[in-house]
């Protein structure tokens, strides 16, 4: 058991879904900043609790999306990080046909369908606060370890599921100071004219988070290269 600092606010929501008899870990890159020493910007929940039932246990939340994800609202917190908390049941996705978003997403009740479909290895690491066990079923801690930013599964798979992610994990090498793994960075240059399909928006928004790293010509070079 690894003991980990969890904000009240986010552990008030977890013991509120296993009091409930429901499943509740924490995801994605709030455990890999809890894992590499860091302070997460924001805190991410999944569940095997279905949408109504996850908002059915808290006082203000909110729910428009067709992922599930339901928003708990902390209206007391004055941290910002704090104050929007996302709970996810676990889901299936079906293929992605606009290379986008997933033609149909269906609920799940195991935490390895939620897992399974994450970007990269060092996002797809779970931690049941309670116990401080994490789940990592992709050697996503080896790869913290090593500095190294993998896709998990088949590397062509996940970047065609959304192009976008080309970006993402450029953007993560830059700001972690990680190298991508060489099959992931070989996908990274096949797929990368399919980056055309993504809103300039989504682009922006990713770049614009590659430039405010310390390091922000590494990521340029590295773009560039890939």
């Amino acid at each position: 058991m690894t003991s980990f600092s969890i904000p009240t606010e986010v552990s008030r929501i977890t013991e509120a879904l296993k009091k409930s008899s429901f499943q509740a870990y924490l995801v994605g890159g709030c455990v890999r900043d809890l894992v590499s020493g860091l302070k997460p910007k924001d805190w991410d929940v999944t569940t095997n609790a279905k949408p109504e039932e996850i908002a059915a246990l808290f006082a203000k939340t909110f729910y428009e999306n067709v992922y599930g994800t339901v928003t708990v609202v902390n209206e007391e917190t004055t941290d910002e990080t704090l104050r929007h908390i996302e709970i996810t049941p676990y889901r299936l996705e079906s293929k992605y046909s606009d290379q986008r978003r997933p033609d149909t997403v269906t609920w799940s009740t195991k935490l390895e369908d939620d897992l399974k479909r994450r970007d990269f290895t060092i996002n797809a690491l779970a931690l049941d606060p309670a116990e401080g066990e994490i789940v990592d079923l992709y050697n996503g801690q080896k790869d913290l370890k090593d500095k190294i930013v993998r896709a998990v599964g088949k590397p062509e798979e996940r970047l065609s599921e959304d192009p976008l992610r080309i970006m993402r994990g450029i953007r993560l090498a830059t700001q972690l100071g990680f190298a991508i793994e060489s099959e992931t960075a070989a996908s990274i240059q096949k797929t990368a004219n399919s980056l055309k399909i993504i809103s300039p928006e989504r682009i922006r928004d990713e770049f614009i988070r590659i430039i405010m790293t310390k390091e922000p010509m590494i990521g340029l070079v590295l773009a560039h290269k890939l």
